[in-house]
């Protein structure tokens, strides 16, 4: 199918991705909040290939996947969740994509894309408006340790996840099977951090119920159409920049469901962020 398509489905799913993590992390540790969604998605997806047949399969495979997982989602979705605790869900999401703009540099570097310098305005752009949501607020949000934590955290998920995103695509494997044993390795990394590091409640009926949608359509679901969605595409970089969609949508959720304040900076980002995308397609 076509890489816009997948595109789509992706921005659709992430868009409430932020807002219901944070509510969970109000209730629930961070690495049990992982260790189960990622068992979920796991679940979901070994059914799916259980179901087309789970064909040449090789250790090498195996533990190619794995070692993506542990870069590419564990650590991601680990340094995401620090963010999300210390932050808002609207600062948390548009500090994280700079994940799009870490795929173009990493596209450049390892795929030997050309960085244009339409590529580099679109890029500008976008960073300029993640920048502008980051400072937001008084002098004194901006410089608190936890901001300062919760942003660097969100800064090096993002690069965890772009040099995934183009590694995954370098290498090609079958991308059912890779996101299985990816979402397996988060959810083996993150019952062992939480068993050293946390101490787990029981989650509650709509907590299980928060985590089966972040489990099954957040992470099974997008996270494999998001993969799809690069491995189709003819142009990484353009394909990385429909992502920026995904903080207005996950703005507006955050704001209209789960009754975040709207930041006064995030109108003025979210038109540099548009700006962006729309240079970065041509």
């Amino acid at each position: 199918m076509n890489a816009n398509f997948y595109a789509a489905i992706t921005i659709v799913l992430w868009g409430a991705m932020p807002a219901l993590t944070k509510d969970l992390l109000n209730a629930l540790p961070k690495f049990e909040t992982l260790a189960l969604s990622s068992l979920f998605a796991f679940l979901f997806l070994f059914a799916v290939n259980k179901r087309a047949g789970l064909k040449n399969i090789s250790a090498g495979k195996i533990f190619t996947a794995s070692w993506l997982g542990f870069l590419g989602l564990f650590l991601y979705s680990a340094f995401l969740y620090v963010g999300l605790e210390r932050l808002s869900s609207q600062e948390a999401c548009v500090l994280n994509y700079l994940w799009p703009l870490m795929i173009v540099l990493f596209s450049c570097l390892i795929l030997g894309e050309k960085l244009t310098r339409r590529k580099l305005l679109a890029v500008g752009l976008s960073f300029g408006g993640v920048a502008l949501v980051m400072l937001g607020g008084s002098s004194t949000e901006i410089f608190s340790a936890d901001k300062i934590l919760g942003a660097l955290s969100c800064v090096i998920a993002a690069a965890c996840y772009g040099l995934f995103s183009v590694l995954n695509k370098k290498i090609r494997l079958e991308q059912k099977f890779a996101m299985m044993i990816i979402w397996l390795t988060t959810a083996i990394c993150s019952f062992a951090a939480g068993f050293f590091f946390e101490t787990w409640t029981l989650p509650t009926v709509n907590q299980i119920f928060g985590l089966l949608w972040l489990g099954v359509l957040i992470d099974a679901v997008a996270y494999l159409t998001w993969a799809l969605a690069l491995e189709n595409s003819t142009n990484t970089a353009r394909t990385a920049n429909l992502a920026y969609l995904v903080p207005i949508l996950a703005i507006f959720i955050s704001t209209l469901i789960f009754g975040e304040e709207l930041s006064a900076a995030v109108i003025p980002a979210l038109i540099l962020i548009l700006a962006g995308i729309f240079i970065g397609r041509k």
